[in-house]
């Protein structure tokens, strides 16, 4: 094993299944520091979590859990908890990820059941433990800092110069806005396919949701449709875009928007959304040495100059990405 929190992860599930462990196999999370493994209790197959002795994000994550029942959203059944040490154990949810369920001809299929789930999950604004933290404006900055701390600075070695800091300040700025003006829901936060297993019914279950806030209506909707992981034809993405719109605006009473302004919601979340992801990739490999995500940087600055091509506010950003960040990341692969 690892270390000894896994060790003490083994005994702990040993205790509380009664059933010997053999060594935890890792499985894939979600990219927090929480560490997944399955297990068994001889009857059936569980998941064991190490939270890492994060006390607030495992009380948040079980009180989501529960408010998502509630609402008939399908989400990992807790077995047991044992708070001091951060560990968990869940039902299995099953390997299937809907990623791997996904082509362009299956896409509207899948989706079109995805967006069901997700106005349920926007309707969780509290749980147990109180209201949804906000994401606030601070919240959106602090994560588009990342992109320029991470991605620029310490993986590209750029410095801004006062001109180009005031382009990023002004791309900043009228994303933050955008995202303020949409009508504040239930997020999840972490919304892929990655994030979506398909069980045996050909029904939906969601994992995920530790970071759960009330934000951008769109927030969750462009991190399913346009995914830090795989990219889709764009025709498609805006097709899908209005299809969840249509959908939406029949379960809810404060989308009285027309087509155009919720596609520019959509946009201006995405590239957001994006900046935030590249620089996370890049934190990731620079701060915890993990090179896994690297290969899913490009296609996130990409998605950051196509959509910003889209807007004319946005052409002295995408000079600034077409002629310094660009270049730089090709240089750096």
């Amino acid at each position: 094993m690892e270390n000894k929190r896994e060790v003490k992860l083994q005994a702990w599930c040993e205790a509380v299944t009664g059933y010997p462990q053999q060594d935890l196999q890792p499985v894939f999370g979600d990219g927090r520091p929480w560490r997944y493994y399955r297990t068994h209790d001889g009857m059936r197959s569980l998941i064991a979590v190490d939270t890492m002795n994060s006390d607030t994000a495992l009380s948040n994550y079980l009180a989501v859990a529960d408010a998502y029942s509630e609402r008939a959203v399908a989400v990992p059944e807790l077995v047991a908890v044992n708070e001091q040490h951060g560990f968990m154990l869940m039902t299995d949810l099953g390997s299937s990820l809907l990623l791997s369920h996904l082509s362009e001809t299956t896409l509207t299929q899948w989706y079109g059941k995805v967006f069901v789930d997700l106005a349920d999950i926007m309707s969780v604004q509290e749980t147990q433990n109180g209201p949804l933290e906000l994401f606030s404006a601070d919240k959106l900055q602090a994560e588009l800092d990342v992109m320029r701390e991470w991605l620029v600075q310490a993986h590209l070695g750029i410095q801004f110069t006062s001109a180009e800091k005031q382009v990023w300040e002004d791309f900043c700025r009228k994303l933050i806005e955008n995202a303020k003006a949409q009508p504040q829901v239930g997020v999840h936060r972490k919304f892929h396919a990655r994030n979506v297993l398909v069980q045996g019914d050909d029904s939906l279950a969601y994992t995920g949701f530790h970071d759960a806030v009330i934000g951008p209506i769109t927030y969750d909707v462009v991190s399913l449709l346009r995914d830090c992981y795989v990219r889709w034809p764009q025709d498609q993405v805006r097709q899908l875009a209005t299809k969840c719109f249509d959908y939406l605006r029949e379960q809810r009473a404060d989308l009285a928007v027309d087509n155009s302004t919720w596609q520019r919601w959509f946009d201006l979340m995405g590239l957001q959304r994006h900046a935030y992801a590249s620089g996370l990739f890049a934190r990731r490999y620079q701060r915890d040495g993990n090179p896994g995500y690297i290969q899913d940087i490009p296609r996130n600055v990409a998605y950051l100059h196509d959509i910003a091509s889209i807007y004319p506010e946005f052409d002295d950003f995408r000079e600034l990405l077409k002629n310094r960040i660009l270049p730089a990341l090709a240089a750096s692969s």
